[in-house]
């Protein structure tokens, strides 16, 4: 395959995804569930993550480290109007919404924007404290992508996961850049960002190598 990157002005918005990834290709461990959202021993893919300052201020936090990673975590997260992201990601199980679920991140998410959720079943929008409102979208991806570029306005529009959510998003064409966080475990099962099926072409336009992890900003092709 031939590699095309998107052609668009300087002012366009993007969509952008990031995710945490093993060394052989899962971006959650076997045995998923509410007690265990990435599978039992998935946390180990974002470890890196919690250990930065940039992620306890998203979260109203102090402390943290200011590395090398935090500040990719600072690059990826600044200027984004709105996210997109998968039904498991939201969490809550499967079927019908449980009234009482509103994500794994309490009353106040790190987001402090729209989010628009993938899901088959209608849920009316939750309103949450610091700026996040999740909106359920039944009406498919590019619906949801759409609908995420109207409410960021000039920003750009973040896939936020999981890998299902990732994967859909460059199947169908819709992600300018994509960046992995490769941390050096291996899983041997649970859910695979890639799989047979998926033909998409990456370039790698960044790499950051910090101890724990190594992060590789990819352009996407057309």
């Amino acid at each position: 395959m031939s590699f095309e990157a998107a052609t668009r002005p300087p002012h366009m918005k993007q969509i952008t995804a990031q995710i945490s990834v093993s060394l052989d290709g899962y971006a959650a461990a076997p045995g998923q569930s509410r007690e265990h959202p990435l599978g039992r021993g998935g946390l180990r893919l974002h470890e890196w993550l919690f250990a930065t300052d940039s992620w306890g201020s998203r979260h109203g936090e102090t402390g943290g480290e200011r590395n090398v990673d935090a500040e990719v975590v600072a690059e990826l997260t600044a200027g984004i109007g709105a996210y997109v992201m998968g039904r498991r990601m939201f969490g809550g199980g499967e079927g019908d919404w449980d009234p009482e679920w509103i994500g794994w991140w309490g009353e106040d998410p790190p987001w402090h924007t729209p989010v628009f959720v993938l899901t088959h079943h209608p849920r009316e929008p939750l309103v949450m404290k610091g700026g996040t409102t999740f909106h359920f979208v039944t009406d498919g991806l590019d619906a949801a992508l759409d609908a995420a570029r109207q409410a960021a306005g000039d920003a750009d529009v973040a896939v936020a996961g999981g890998a299902s959510a990732v994967r859909q998003c460059l199947a169908a064409g819709r992600l300018d850049s994509l960046w992995l966080h490769v941390v050096p475990i291996v899983l041997g099962g649970g859910t695979p960002l890639f799989d047979d099926e998926l033909d998409v072409a990456l370039r790698p336009v960044k790499v950051v190598a910090a101890p724990t992890v190594t992060h590789i900003r990819y352009e996407v092709g057309r």
